[in-house]
């Protein structure tokens, strides 16, 4: 099955038109994006979008073999002249299926938002899923068999990260499911940024006009096992190693930090992450990270190693020079040993956050120094291990792997 995105921004295309904002204003050339629509093995259209003839015509194809149009929006949209010799669009109800007269059969699927999804699988039994702007498959968890994967899942990869998450979480999306974000638009960051989140995501986006093959393996972007997070305070860290995770079901989140009840400003502190985490998320309060990097499981996300440090630090009295000199530093790199090696040994998808100190001001006492020197000497073990190391500064992501 061969299949051609005319457009694969949001309703309103990329630019919109008067918009200042950054990622209007990147969305120049390749950057350009019209409302989305996906032609199948020029016969079959879904959704009718202005401009469809030109796309086409840009893109290298011809409509006059499309033998079906269907919706997937809630709505007809902007007014669209109907390109002469297309059928009428119309709509299939939810969970019924149409047959193609080339042997292309359209299921349609219940969603959580307006509008309708629609698998389609052609005469050899290859399947994609194409999901409407900023919708989920609905009753994925019904205790039915699990499905199996789809080839390719097109969908709102950015605006709908849990989407992907369900999908994954029942078995529809594998690890040789190419999946490609559309509906674009200038709520999304603009390139290459919103090509680097994609990727930490396991998916990707292409130009208008690309053509693809629905089963083609080698382009599925590869999901890095390890990555390290660093950066400064309120740098959005935090934010990003949970938006890295955000598409994978059934994620535990390691919050080395414990409770303070006597704290009200860590409470509040606590309150605000687990706000912005996903509901079906399990969090853990420990530092006692060995095993849980050791066992097989859903993705881990570890915030943060500095946390873990300090924990570490408290056990072996590295504030206290005569501990410290008689045993504590030893004590101490054993532990940390002990941690690089079970994050490289591990099995599982692992994002760990941790501060990046000693930039500037030198600490005035000298535990505040021991402490800076041992979180650099950590994070430097950590990253060496890992495959995937960003720097986040300002709310930016830097790769540094």
């Amino acid at each position: 099955m061969e299949i051609t995105l005319l457009g694969t921004g949001g309703p309103k295309g990329l630019p919109q038109s008067g918009c200042p904002c950054a990622a209007c204003a990147a969305a120049v050339g390749a950057g350009a994006r019209g409302p989305a629509s996906l032609l199948v093995d020029g016969v079959l259209l879904l959704d009718l979008t202005p401009g469809l003839a030109l796309a086409a015509a840009r893109a290298g194809r011809s409509l006059s073999g499309v033998r079906q149009v269907l919706l997937t929006h809630p709505q007809a949209g902007p007014p669209v002249d109907l390109p002469p010799g297309l059928p009428v669009p119309g709509r299939v109800p939810d969970g019924e299926q149409l047959a193609l007269l080339t042997g292309h059969r359209v299921r349609a699927v219940a969603l959580d938002a307006p509008g309708t999804g629609y698998e389609v699988t052609d005469p050899e039994g290859h399947r994609l899923l194409y999901l409407p702007t900023g919708a989920a498959p609905a009753g994925l968890d019904n205790g039915r068999d699990r499905p199996a994967p789809y080839d390719m899942v097109l969908l709102d990869a950015i605006h709908r990260p849990d989407a992907l998450a369900r999908l994954r979480a029942v078995g529809a999306v594998g690890p040789t499911t190419d999946v490609i974000a559309v509906h674009l638009d200038h709520d999304a960051p603009p390139e290459p940024e919103v090509h680097r989140r994609l990727s930490a995501e396991g998916a990707r986006a292409v130009p208008d006009g690309s053509s693809l093959t629905v089963g083609a393996y080698e382009s599925v972007p590869d999901v890095p096992r390890r990555t390290l997070v660093l950066g400064g305070a309120r740098s959005g860290k935090s934010a990003e190693a949970e938006r890295r995770l955000a598409a994978f079901p059934g994620v535990v989140y390691v919050a080395t930090s414990g409770t303070r009840e006597d704290d009200p400003d860590w409470a509040a502190r606590v309150h605000l992450h687990r706000e912005r985490r996903p509901a079906t998320w399990r969090t853990e309060e420990t530092c006692d990270l060995v095993p849980l990097l050791g066992a097989d499981g859903p993705p881990l996300l570890i915030d943060c190693l500095a946390l873990w440090l300090t924990d570490a630090m408290d056990a072996v009295g590295a504030w206290d020079e005569q501990r410290w000199a008689s045993g504590g530093r030893r004590q101490l790199g054993e532990r940390v040993a002990e941690l690089t090696a079970a994050w490289r040994a591990t099995r599982r998808t692992v994002v760990a956050v941790s501060n990046e100190v000693g930039s500037g001001v030198v600490p005035a006492t000298a535990s505040g120094r021991r402490f800076r020197d041992e979180l650099g000497r950590l994070n430097a073990a950590i990253a060496a291990e890992s495959e995937r190391v960003l720097l986040v500064v300002a709310g930016l992501a830097v790769s540094l792997r």
